[in-house]
């Protein structure tokens, strides 16, 4: 009965998705796939974490180790025994970010308040953490705009130095009196800081300024600016305080200078292969106890660099040592090395939320603003871990290396010729000539797979968890069965905030992955994410400059812009005037009003762009905000909109050579029964297949770099160069058919009348910009104003390859 239960259960799975990866572990290899297609293996054994943790420091004796953890949900520090490797205390904070330092004496803890704009100040008495004082630098956000970053105190504990990331300044503190005597201004905002080793002079890494800068501590002023790599980071300076290590994020490198003369006497490559190509994200270092070896955080490769630099200068490469998701800070103990994983050990499902369940347990999941609400919000949903591994002998480095090789789909052949096969419009290296020749990519706001295309038959999707079906998305589900049906994608982002930066340039930069967080979790800071601040540009640009640069010609329709007003160099002069960029207010067919209008236009003149980016926004809502469009006339505008396009643009001359590409930036807004960064995702032009369901496993790296082959781009990071192309999507044999729109089934000017709790919620939230509004109070309203407002959430289901996972388990017991 049991075999034949699991050959059931395997024609189903095989049947309904092929062979199809999918994130989780692999119980023959033991990998874990993420949902970007990279895999991981930690070495060592791991403890839990909180959300986020960014930071972490070492007593001096050794005893203690803290943690600050900096995300979207509960914000806390940590204080553990290193003895025995478990926490001993832990105090929740309102506000925090990165900053961290222990006295020397080890009898307090010092700990940013971040948008409070304070330094708390721990006592520590009998292994815990007593109730903090504060040390005030100014107003709390939004009055002032400090957020101290990077701590450190001198030996007797009559300075206390700490750096900022808003007001870009130096703070000399007595800790003491809690006394403010000296604030620097510096030219550029900052992440860290480290004494030298006689304490008269402090060294500052300018995350923004590409340098480091010294700061006389005698004249109390900047003496120096020291050239080094783009986004520098963490500091670390050796015992005899001669050798300064930086972490540079952008990259992907290690500048080694010499404080004798402040000059870069070597900067270590940290990338697995010879690539200049963004996305290790170099951003932690520790050195080993005889300071022979280098142990370097790549965040975005999640391993360790290991080199020998017993001979400053000539460093060598030892090989890598594989961790946890998005390595942020390392640390060595006696023989153990340390490191703290953003982002934990493994990707999650979220089929409970964000949304009402029927009552509430104990399964540990956030509590939400109602008290039934148990919540997996993607902002906070994974947590993170610490790493203890034994310091690896030769051989066992050997191993650990060729682990990280193995969990790497990046490699460097693959940047100059993608995967793919001959006689596919989508070509695979540049220089290769492609059948299409007008690419239109269509960028929408924050969907899950489950929560539109969870009623497709053909695809894995479940069906209760489905708010926007086919009657509300009527065009979207002819997409996907006219054309190629993609249940197996899975965006780079969790949030707009780095949504639009991945949908864009195939990475998102240290400073806005270590930022969003705070101002998601409505703490302040600022959040201009989508081209507004430099700082938080990947080094090369995003895929307009890259455009740009080739030679390529390029428009954007409200993406990175507002009616004509570019956030970036490279979009001034290519940007439609008429195209607004988000505003709820604003309806979706007024934005396809605009680029049908500017289309016609530059059709007739014959110089329509190769390359264009449409902003098709209102799928993102307005919750049940009195007055304000409803949650499904929003979306069913939306899908209005996108099948007017499809519609327009196949009925023009150029739809010979024209393919469409359509995306949601993140998948924040739902439950999704396989991963919450799956999302409905589209292709469709005439080289697409027809009736295809394709279960293979993409990302949006994946869309970028077919977009990329198309136009003869360059890969932008490690993670296009790296993604699976879609070219089992295509066909060398076009289908000229045009597609003609279907028409809404609902009124699409229906706005919220009634007046409830969800309504009243409502009127709280900020939609002004993206992701303005709270999003797990967001998401309650959208699931009650479809559902009803008392309604509950179903039972949850679990797709079949878990089933499968289970009952094999089952039987081997």
């Amino acid at each position: 009965m049991k075999k034949s239960f699991l050959l059931l259960i395997l024609c189903f799975f095989f049947v309904q998705n092929g062979f199809a990866q999918r994130p989780g572990k692999n119980e023959s290899t033991q990998q874990i796939l993420l949902p970007n297609g990279w895999k991981l293996s930690p070495a060592g054994h791991s403890l839990q974490l909180g959300d986020l943790p960014l930071n972490m420091q070492l007593s001096a004796s050794g005893k203690y180790i803290a943690i600050t953890n900096n995300g979207q949900s509960t914000q806390s520090l940590q204080l553990l025994d290193a003895r025995t490797e478990k926490i001993i205390d832990e105090k929740v904070l309102s506000k925090s970010w990165y900053g961290i330092a222990f006295s020397k004496d080890e009898k307090h803890l010092y700990a940013s308040g971040g948008n409070d704009n304070w330094i708390l100040d721990f006592n520590i008495q009998n292994d815990k953490l007593g109730k903090s004082d504060t040390i005030k630098l100014g107003p709390i956000w939004p009055k002032g705009k400090i957020s101290p970053a990077g701590i450190v105190v001198n030996k007797n504990n009559s300075r206390l130095y700490t750096v900022t990331k808003e007001d870009s300044s130096l703070y000399i503190i007595n800790p003491t009196e809690k006394q403010i005597l000296k604030k620097i201004q510096l030219p550029a905002i900052a992440y860290s800081c480290v004494l030298s080793a006689d304490e008269s002079k402090l060294y500052v890494s300018l995350w923004g300024g590409k340098s480091i800068a010294v700061i006389d501590l005698v004249s109390e002023s900047i003496s120096q600016r020291i050239p080094v790599g783009d986004h520098p980071n963490e500091l670390l300076l050796n015992k005899k305080g001669n050798i300064l290590f930086v972490a540079n994020a952008n990259d992907n490198t290690v500048s080694v200078i010499n404080t004798s003369n402040n000059k870069v006497i070597e900067t270590i490559a940290t990338t697995l292969y010879a690539t200049q190509l963004t996305g290790s994200t170099t951003n932690g270092l520790a050195l080993s106890t005889n300071e022979k070896t280098l142990y370097i955080a790549n965040a975005d490769n999640n391993c360790l660099a290991v080199f020998d630099v017993s001979k400053p200068g000539v460093s060598q490469s030892q090989g890598f040592i594989p961790v946890g998701w998005y390595p942020t800070s390392v640390k060595v103990l006696g023989s153990k090395i340390l490191v703290t994983n953003g982002k934990g050990n493994t990707p999650m499902a979220n089929p409970q939320g964000p949304q009402p369940i029927s009552k509430v347990d104990n399964s540990g999941y956030h509590m939400g603003s109602t008290s039934n609400s148990r919540l997996q919000y993607i902002a906070g949903l994974f947590k993170g871990t610490l790493s203890f591994i034994d310091a690896p002998k030769p051989e066992q480095l050997k191993v650990y290396t060729k682990q990280v090789y193995a969990n790497t789909p990046f490699t460097d052949k693959r940047t100059i010729t993608a995967d793919g096969e001959a006689g596919n419009p989508i070509p695979r290296k540049q220089g290769e000539k492609s059948p299409i020749k007008h690419v239109f990519y269509i960028i929408k706001e924050n969907r899950t797979y489950d929560q539109v295309l969870g009623d497709m038959p053909k695809g894995n999707g479940d069906s209760t968890l489905t708010l926007f079906g086919r009657k509300i998305t009527p065009n979207q589900h002819a997409f996907a069965e006219n054309y190629v049906l993609l249940d197996n994608f899975y965006v780079d982002a969790e949030v707009s905030a780095d949504g639009h930066n991945w949908s864009m340039a195939a990475y998102a930069t240290d400073v806005v992955e270590k930022t969003w967080p705070t101002s998601y979790g409505a703490r302040g800071g600022s959040t201009t994410f989508e081209g507004g601040r430099p700082v938080t540009y990947p080094k090369g640009g995003f895929i307009w400059d890259y455009c740009q640069r080739a030679g390529v010609s390029y428009r954007s329709y409200g993406e990175f812009g507002d009616y004509g007003k570019a956030n970036i160099k490279s979009l001034q002069g290519h940007i439609c005037t008429a195209s607004p960029g988000f505003d709820m207010d604003i309806k979706d067919q007024v934005r396809v009003d605009a680029w049908q209008h500017d289309f016609d236009s530059l059709l007739v003149a014959g110089v329509v762009p190769q390359f264009n980016t449409l902003r098709i926004s209102n799928d993102h809502t307005s919750g049940q905000k009195k007055g304000k469009y409803s949650p499904q006339a929003a979306v069913a505008d939306n899908d209005l909109a996108v099948g007017r396009i499809l519609e327009h643009l196949s009925h023009s001359k150029i739809w010979k050579e024209s393919v469409v590409f359509i995306l949601e930036d993140d998948a924040q807004n739902g439950p999704d029964h396989v991963d919450a960064h799956r999302s409905p995702a589209y292709v469709v032009g005439p080289y697409v297949k027809r009736n295809t369901p394709v279960h293979t496993m993409y990302s949006t790296s994946g869309f970028l770099r077919t977009m990329e082959l198309i136009l003869g781009l360059p890969p932008m990071s490690q993670y296009d160069a790296a993604a699976m192309p879609l070219y089992e999507c295509f066909t060398a044999t076009p289908d000229f058919t045009p597609y003609n729109v279907i028409q809404p089934l609902i009124d699409l000017d229906t706005r919220n009348v009634a007046v409830n709790e969800s309504s009243r919620r409502s009127e709280l939230f900020n939609f002004a910009k993206e992701d303005s509004a709270p999003d797990l109070d967001l998401n309650e309203v959208v699931w009650k104003s479809v559902k009803g407002e008392q309604s509950v959430m179903p039972a949850p289901k679990r797709s079949a390859f878990v089933i499968l996972e289970k009952k094999k388990k089952d039987d081997d017991d």
